[in-house]
């Protein structure tokens, strides 16, 4: 795309390195100029809930730093270099080469370079993720492709109950690691395991060795991950199901176990009283907080807006109509939605309840954002599910507002998530203690 940017967050393509450092003992190697890696970790990292460095991730990244003279003469030498210390100096169990956009424009010939060390059988591939391409979602689906073009291979049988999961994106989704982590959970309450690629304990290259090796792939995201399924489906025929809303509370979380247990072929009395057993508690706490999710003296807002990617926005607007009774607003998704999901998108926020919908913007400019907001009467208290790029409009619209998409730089988020019947409680929480804080000023 061209043009200026007002308020932007999800960087460029490049940013697919915080998703080569979110599997364990992986280690990215930058072709691309000198501040490009550290920028985009100040914007995806640090500004996510201050993430951390990762394993190999930040300063610790190995790069080559083009300059002038590798434009001119180009950088697969200084490529080859720079891949050949990290093996020496850089203790790693996966690699991935990632060019930035000096190296694309000029065409370096990255591939061969990168052959020259998978034929000594090291576990490295190459992604051509130059900021033209598109955001950090694009780089994160390039991502999947290059692992499963380059480096996965047959195997001879596949393992019952192993699922592979592609759904929150690597500190592009400040909560992607607590996400993950209850996903995980959810489904080993369904009895299947699931193989995770991202987090904590999550297997590294391990988890990436058994990827054809799964019963079934499970896209739980609007579409990030679908082209991933669907490749995987075509070198090793593994079946996918795509679930396209991550589910947030008793109402989704349970349609989305009964959904996935009839797909696997685990549907039964111990999975029903599972479910029932989680729909259970999570309702208890929600009764138990019936007084003031109900108390009319505290200006309670009951419309809201989502200023996030598709996946949050969809989650949160479904959660907040069918669970807590909220009236959409206009929702905003702030990726780079590629073309031919664009409509689909759309319809899904036409289907959030019988008769309940809500028109979206797709934009990554915040000013879009704000301009349509600020000519907005607001009659009651208005919820932003945003950024810290609202908080300033928030405030103007005398609403309420809780950081949930990148940039958040008013939380850490360790291992928060929203996903699930836990993650509804949490959401719940939060917005109501934003709630009592402010009324409480």
């Amino acid at each position: 795309m061209t043009g200026i940017l007002q308020g932007p967050r999800h960087g460029c393509a490049l940013g697919a390195f915080q998703s080569v450092v979110a599997i364990e003992r992986a280690i990215p190697i930058l072709h691309a100029g000198p501040g490009c890696g550290s920028k985009l970790h100040r914007g995806l990292s640090r500004a996510g809930g201050q993430q951390g460095t990762g394993y190999a991730g930040a300063d610790a990244m190995p790069c080559t730093n083009m300059i002038e003279k590798d434009v001119v003469f180009g950088g697969t030498d200084k490529l080859r270099d720079v891949i050949s210390g990290t093996l020496q100096i850089m203790d790693g169990d996966f690699f991935v080469v990632l060019t930035g956009c000096t190296a694309d424009i000029i065409g370096d010939d990255v591939s061969s370079i990168v052959s020259e060390f998978t034929q000594q059988n090291i576990p490295i591939v190459h992604v051509e993720t130059a900021g033209f391409k598109g955001d950090g979602y694009k780089g994160h689906e390039l991502l999947l492709e290059a692992i499963i073009n380059q480096y996965l291979k047959p195997v001879e049988q596949t393992e019952p109950s192993l699922v592979n999961v592609f759904a929150s994106v690597p500190r592009h989704d400040p909560f992607w690691e607590g996400d993950l982590h209850e996903l995980r959970q959810l489904l080993a309450g369904i009895g299947l395991k699931a193989n995770i690629l991202f987090g904590y304990n999550s297997g590294g290259r391990q988890a990436l060795d058994a990827i054809p090796a799964a019963q079934f792939n499970l896209v739980v995201s609007p579409y990030i991950g679908l082209k991933a399924a669907q490749l995987l489906q075509e070198k090793f025929g593994t079946p996918f199901l795509h679930y396209p809303v991550l589910p947030v509370g008793g109402t989704e979380t349970s349609r989305f176990l009964r959904t996935v247990a009839e797909f696997a072929g685990t549907a039964s009395p111990a999975t029903e009283a599972f479910i029932k057993e989680q729909e259970a508690e999570f309702y208890h706490y929600i009764i138990r907080a019936a007084d003031v999710l109900t108390e009319y003296q505290l200006n309670q807002p009951k419309r809201f807006y989502n200023i996030n990617d598709t996946s949050y926005a969809l989650a949160f607007s479904r959660f907040l109509v069918n669970e807590l009774g909220y009236f959409p607003l206009h929702q905003f998704v702030t990726e780079e939605v590629p073309e031919e999901y664009q409509e689909t998108i759309k319809q899904y926020f036409q289907d959030l309840a019988p008769g309940i919908s809500s028109d979206i913007t797709i934009t990554q400019d915040s000013g879009v954002i704000e301009d349509h907001i600020r000519s907005t009467r607001h009659l009651t208290t208005p919820l932003f599910l945003a950024s810290c790029w609202e908080l300033d409009v928030a405030r103007d619209a005398k609403g309420i507002h809780l950081s949930v998409g990148l940039p958040v730089i008013d939380r850490l988020v360790l291992h928060r998530t929203y996903a699930g019947y836990r993650g509804g409680l949490n959401l719940v929480e939060d917005i109501y203690s934003r709630l009592l804080g402010k009324h409480r000023e």
